[in-house]
């Protein structure tokens, strides 16, 4: 269901990273705080909030009262902060893998209860009593009386599953499911974004961030696994998984030993593609490729090795 290329790439880029690790606590820390502020960022923008990366960053950091944003703003960046630190709490735990631990309705709420906490606490970690509707969508949730069935449902179909599909795979479907049940009044993204992570963060991986510049697309792939077509959707988490890894490979490898990235256009210059050809590339997981807000990043040594795999190709 991944494209090949894009599993080859996280496959290679998650071995370099094993590789580095053990991480030093100094730069390890550095990395969380970068991703966090990020992912806090990025997840409460999706839904609306209107603080920007660097307002967000002097509420987490600073503890500052940002003029003009609402308190609602302010409790939604604190609230993520304070559920990514249950997360990486979570899977920084070394004991023996207990499935039971890392899928259940009982990690699910915690998640949803440190998201929503101060907001309200009435629905904090409660699931919905009410019907509900999303705008903009033509998926209508399930009825409040189904959904601790279905949710039960969710969590057999994860235990069995877990061990038997690729880890991306298993993490991109298992954040449908859950979103698409919609069990809480509220939260709902922000949650299925963060029990997303506990998967992939636990088979290695950095976290993973669905960017608000993807906001349109992150809908439209949730629209098709509605439907029943999962490969976009896998697909789409997959380069998030693949962005994630290449920042923490180009700030941890050393200087002398890395692939800079660099933009399309300055990557242009070492091959006969043009910058929106590239990005074409890029966009189809054909090259080693991130986004950086609404721009594309590779390395030079990316575009090189294509063009040249592609003329041995074409005889």
């Amino acid at each position: 269901m991944i494209n090949p290329k894009i599993a080859q790439l996280l496959k290679e880029n998650l071995k370099k990273l094993n590789n580095l690790r053990p991480l030093s606590p100094s730069l390890l820390k550095k990395l969380r705080e970068r991703f966090s502020i990020e992912m806090t960022y990025n997840s409460n923008a999706i839904e609306g909030n209107t603080l920007t990366l660097k307002e967000t960053y002097w509420v987490i950091q600073e503890g500052l009262t940002v003029k003009g944003k609402s308190m609602r703003d302010h409790l939604e960046a604190k609230n993520h902060k304070e559920a990514l630190d249950y997360l990486y709490a979570l899977t920084d735990d070394n004991q023996e893998d207990n499935n039971d631990k890392y899928i259940s309705e009982t990690l699910i709420r915690n998640l949803h209860s440190l998201v929503i906490q101060n907001i309200d606490k009435e629905i904090a970690g409660k699931y919905r009593i009410r019907d509900v509707f999303i705008t903009g969508s033509d998926h209508s949730p399930t009825s409040a009386l189904n959904v601790p069935i279905e949710m039960a449902e969710l969590i057999t179909w994860a235990r069995t599953n877990y061990s038997k599909m690729d880890i991306i795979e298993f993490s991109a479907i298992f954040h449908h499911k859950l979103v698409h049940i919609h069990p809480f009044e509220d939260g709902n993204g922000r949650t299925g974004r963060l029990a997303m992570n506990i998967f992939l963060m636990k088979a290695g991986y950095p976290l993973v961030i669905i960017q608000k510049n993807d906001r349109k697309k992150y809908y439209r792939v949730l629209a098709n696994a509605d439907k029943g077509d999962y490969k976009p959707m896998v697909n789409f988490i997959a380069q998030a998984a693949l962005r994630s890894l290449n920042i923490y490979l180009d700030t941890i490898t050393p200087a002398k030993d890395k692939d800079h990235f660099i933009c399309l256009a300055e990557a242009a210059q070492y091959c006969s593609y043009s910058k929106e050809y590239l990005g074409k590339l890029a966009i189809n997981g054909k090259i080693n490729a991130h986004k950086e807000r609404r721009n594309w990043l590779t390395t030079k040594k990316a575009v090189i090795e294509y063009e040249e795999a592609n003329k041995l190709n074409n005889g």
